[in-house]
């Protein structure tokens, strides 16, 4: 055994991480508080004018978020400050300095924070404390009869901004080519420690709690039966659920599943390559190798030292930089925004989605959720509950089927994208509207 730390010793720490540790490379969870009550307003009173059920002594809370002018103002200030380093020498160095330039100008000069929260306002948001901490979610009910509940869960560096596109194809299919009969009652939290939900005092909110805590949430909102969806910690937390078996839990669908065989995953990054890979395998090796070789610096750092990130909670750019840079591919196609390409993302959507990171002051209490957890990420976990699986061509690696039908017991959809990335919900919301019509279809 290595007697250097794995969080000092790269090569360990990977290889460790990929045979079924990444407990300590892909995890932390605790916190401290609500955000500023000059930022969060709740409304009225509960859960009779809500018009919510709720178990015990729960109460379920309107909930209305309003950042204030001198906060806004504050945050352009420090955008105009950066105090900017020299270029980089060459791309692979990190977030190139004209991306994040281009990035900071748009912020600072042409992005309308009022219009993004004028958006999440639209929507019914709630507020209910579950364990101790304060749980904000969106619930947005379908006006067509025998409507399916889903929960569906973000992940990191993403939000709830991830999923409103979502929502009204969703809950309101006949509007976007689906028909009632596709019809969802949808719900979307924000994790403990993100966005406009508490952050934990105390150690123990990983996937599996953050699971039970979501069992209670959809109790209390009166559901007896639902199906769950998420990607990246939102893939963690659904998976959790399909253990727990819950009351009421259906199905789930994830668009980031844990599938790497354990003989495969012993064998990354070092190699050697397996001889016998199809082409599905073989690009998910690939994509495999590059992310653990090169990709997990921030996980890294979020695993081991997440206090340390104090920059991110002072400096918007610094923020904006460490956001953006959470695969290669996602990087990529942000920057091909920031240069006027067209792609499913735009300048608004990714602004917006930094901004309610620093508004709600929240990069630091995320990044602990990388602390918390002890699962191995993309290791298989014995799912049996009836899954399905969106595999898009650029996120951290495409699953292939053969890989997937083994992890999954029960796959009763899959489906290979040749366009997107880590964010589906927000990049490819039609393809995987769609991808959650007809795995849910099969259990309605």
């Amino acid at each position: 055994m290595p007697t250097s730390h794995p969080l000092i010793d790269r090569r360990s720490f990977v290889a460790s991480a990929v045979a079924g540790t990444i407990g300590t490379m892909l995890p932390a969870l605790i916190s401290t508080a609500t955000a500023s009550p000059s930022s969060l307003a709740n409304v009225s009173s509960g859960a009779a004018a809500a018009g919510h059920k709720t178990i015990g002594d729960g109460s379920i809370q309107p909930f209305r978020y309003r950042a204030t002018d001198a906060e806004l103002a504050d945050l352009k200030r420090r955008i105009k400050a950066t105090k900017w380093p020299e270029q980089e020498n060459d791309p692979s160095q990190g977030v190139a300095l004209s991306t994040i330039q281009k990035l900071a100008d748009f912020w600072a000069n042409k992005h309308d924070w009022r219009r993004a929260e004028a958006r999440i306002n639209s929507y019914p948001n709630f507020i209910t404390n579950i364990d101790g901490v304060d749980i904000h979610f969106i619930q947005v009910k379908s006006r067509h009869a025998n409507a399916l509940p889903i929960i569906v869960t973000h992940g990191w560096p993403g939000s709830i901004i991830e999923q409103l596109k979502i929502i009204d194809p969703l809950t309101n299919p006949t509007a976007y080519g689906g028909s009632p009969a596709d019809a969802f009652d949808v719900v979307i939290p924000s994790l403990p420690g993100y966005g406009f939900s508490g952050k934990p005092t105390v150690n123990g909110w990983d996937p599996q709690h953050i699971a039970r805590a979501w069992a209670v949430l959809m109790q209390r909102l009166g559901y007896t039966h639902y199906v769950a969806q998420g990607g990246d910690w939102g893939n963690a937390v659904t998976e959790q659920m399909a253990l727990q078996r819950p009351a009421g839990l259906l199905a789930i669908h994830t668009n980031m599943p844990a599938a790497i065989p354990p003989q495969i995953a012993a064998l990354i990054p070092n190699g050697p390559e397996p001889p016998d890979l199809n082409g599905e395998e073989k690009h998910a090796w690939d994509q495999l190798v590059d992310f653990y070789s090169h990709g997990l610096g921030y996980a890294q750092e979020m695993a081991g030292r997440p206090q340390t990130l104090y920059a991110l909670t002072d400096s918007p750019v610094g923020l904006a930089a460490w956001v953006i840079d959470h695969d290669i591919r996602s990087y990529n196609l942000i920057a091909r925004v920031f240069d006027g390409a067209r792609e499913g993302l735009t300048k608004d959507d990714i602004v917006d989605n930094i901004t309610l990171y620093w508004l709600t002051n929240t990069a630091v209490s995320s990044a602990r959720l990388y602390r918390e957890t002890k699962l191995a990420f993309f290791a298989p976990k014995g799912v049996s509950l009836p899954a399905g699986v969106s595999a898009f061509r650029d996120e951290i690696y495409q699953a292939p089927e053969s890989w997937t039908r083994k992890a999954y017991q029960n796959l009763v959809f899959y489906k290979r994208h040749e366009e997107g990335t880590h964010f589906a919900a927000w990049e490819q919301p039609e393809a995987l509207t769609e991808d959650l019509r007809a795995t849910f279809r099969i259990i309605r």
